[in-house]
Formats: structure tokens, sequence, C-alpha cells
């Protein structure tokens, strides 16, 4: 297997709503309208893992820290945590009112937070398996809630137009951001902790310093809303997923377009990079999650050959070859 073609699970029964990978990049987890969680082992050939439970579409995944639990929040209302084996055992949290429509655990695998349509943001503990705290000043559906790195901080987006920000301890909103033009779809901490980024159905990203609040970076680059976004570990790049079927990667140093990716038959909902930062993961209405390796095409090969590996044609022009051999140069030293 030519490790530099992507690779499309196939499995799920319905549209890909969510991916995410284990933190030591063995497991890949996804959810779907199939109302189904699949685990796809990374290494080729080996079998995939069905998680039923919820009775309804699941909506998001998340791994915890440590890989051992994997979270998921449901339209059935409910949030469970499965132990990802054979077994593939699963405890049910219960305390939303509507759709679960985030999950996503703290650094310390402590404690989890969710976003639901009964526009609360809910924090958890993973291990008293109960219920903490809400937080409620979103006046719509929350879609995305997230720790920040160091767990000190939260960040929410809804389709109240509004990104907030809460202080976990005091339990209070810090700062509302307001500059999106229409619902805020996804939302997620820089590695660092100093930034958030935002995507928006106005069709854009934006970025935020959460210390000064001021708007860093604003890109208008998708043709339809942005469903789904992804920091590379490093802080540098990040991979946005757009209902245009396209996802694309930004290099945040120059604040520029690298590389548009027309991988997906319709709207791409989730994205992904994988924590060692090597690969990311997509999915989408064509029910497939795909895993995208950063490296080029291998230069042995004919171009005909590749076609008929890939569901369509691969030609690229040597400008972008050589973009994307500049990536995976810099991305190479990174990973190291």
């Amino acid at each position: 297997e030519d490790p530099s073609l992507e690779r499309h699970f196939k499995g799920h029964r319905d549209a890909v709503t969510s991916v995410d990978f284990s933190f030591n990049t063995k497991q890949l987890a996804s959810g779907s309208m199939d109302s189904c969680l699949m685990v796809w082992h990374m290494k080729p050939q080996s079998r995939a893992y069905r998680f039923a439970g919820h009775k309804d579409a699941v909506t998001c995944v998340n791994f915890s820290p440590s890989g051992h639990l994997l979270a998921s929040g449901s339209r059935d209302k409910t949030v469970r945590i499965w132990v990802p084996n054979v077994k593939g055992e699963s405890t049910v949290f219960r305390a939303h009112t509507a759709t679960v429509r985030s999950v996503h655990f703290c650094s310390d695998g402590q404690s989890f937070v969710t976003a639901s349509d009964d526009k609360t943001v809910k924090v958890w503990s993973t291990h008293r398996q109960k219920f903490l705290f809400s937080l409620s000043q979103h006046i719509n559906w929350v879609r995305c809630a997230k720790f920040s790195p160091d767990g000190r901080l939260i960040v929410s987006a809804s389709d109240d137009k509004t990104v907030k920000l809460w202080d976990k301890t005091s339990r209070e909103c810090v700062y509302s951001y307001c500059e999106h033009g229409g619902f805020v779809t996804y939302v997620d901490f820089h590695p660092s902790g100093t930034c958030i980024a935002a995507a928006g159905m106005d069709n854009t990203v934006k970025v935020w310093d959460v210390r000064t609040h001021r708007l860093l970076q604003h890109y208008q680059l998708h043709s339809a809303a942005v469903n789904a976004l992804s920091f590379h570990p490093s802080g540098n790049y990040l991979v946005t997923a757009s209902s245009d079927s396209t996802l694309k990667i930004l290099d945040l140093m120059e604040g520029r377009l690298l590389y548009t990716l027309h991988g997906h038959q319709g709207p791409a909902t989730t994205v992904a990079f994988s924590r060692t930062g090597e690969y990311f993961a997509s999915g989408g209405s064509d029910e497939q999650p795909e895993v995208d390796p950063l490296v080029p095409p291998s230069r042995g090969r004919s171009q005909e050959s590749m076609q008929s590996q890939s569901q369509e044609p691969v030609s690229m022009p040597q400008s972008l070859t050589s973009t994307l051999e500049h990536i995976v140069g810099q991305l190479d030293v990174l990973t190291q």
C-alpha cells in the first residue's frame, strides 16, 4: 500500500459528522448520522469496531488524552463515554434537554465539556460520572465548546452569532466575540492557548487573541459555510472543512491559503489533524472518513496508475507539488 495515497474508511451508513484521532494516532474515531460510532485502526487491513447505543444521530466524538475513553454526543440528548475495545461498554450522561452538538475532554482527562441546542454549555466529571455545572448565556443553539490547553478557559460558539470565552473556575463569561455575520459553527484554541479560531455560516474563519480580544486574522476563502477547523499541533497551520465540499490548509504565520483539497462529493462536515500532525482526517455526507497523509504523491508512479487507485483523477501542477513539498518539509521538521 502506497502511504502517499489517501485512505477511505468505509462502513458508515449515513453522513459522517465528526472525526477524532487518539493521541498516539493508532486509532481514528468517527460519528455518523447512522447513530453509530466507529473506531478504525490506522494499520491497513485491521478491523474496525462499530459501537451502537445512541438512539439517534451521533453528532460528535472525542478521545480522552489517555486514549482509554471515547466520548460521543447525540441527537438523543445524551453523552456516552465508551471504552474503545471489543466489548464497547458505555456510560450514559443525561442533563441536556436537546441535541448535544459537541463534546471535548479537558487536557487532564478529569472533566469534559458539552454544547447543546438547549442553549447551554455543560461541564461534567469523567470519573465521578456526574454533571457539574452549566454555562448559560447563549440565546440560541450552542454548536461547539472546547477547553483551553491549560484547562482554565472554555470557549463556545453559537447560533446567536457569538463566540464566548468563559473562566472555568468562576464560571463567568469573560468576553463575547460578536464579529460573525451568521451562526458560528465551530471554535477551537490554538495549541499555545493564546488565541482561538472560529468558523461561520458566513463562509469565514476568524482568529482572535484571547488576552487582548483583538481580531488577528480574517479569512474569506470558502464559497459556503465553514463547518469545522483544526489546528496543526505546531500551531502554524489550520485546516478547514466547508459545505463547498473543499478542505483548505491555511498558513497562519504567513496569513494565507496554502492548499485546497477537493476530496469530498458533498459538504465536508468535519476535519481533524492527528495529535502528531502527520495526518488529517475529514468526513462528510459522502459517508466515509478519509485520511490524508501530508506527503506529496510519489514521483515514480505514472499518472494513470494513480487514477485507478483514487476515486477521481489526480493531476497536480508542478507549482502545487513544490508547495506541498515545502509544507511537508516544514511539517517533517516540526513533527520530528
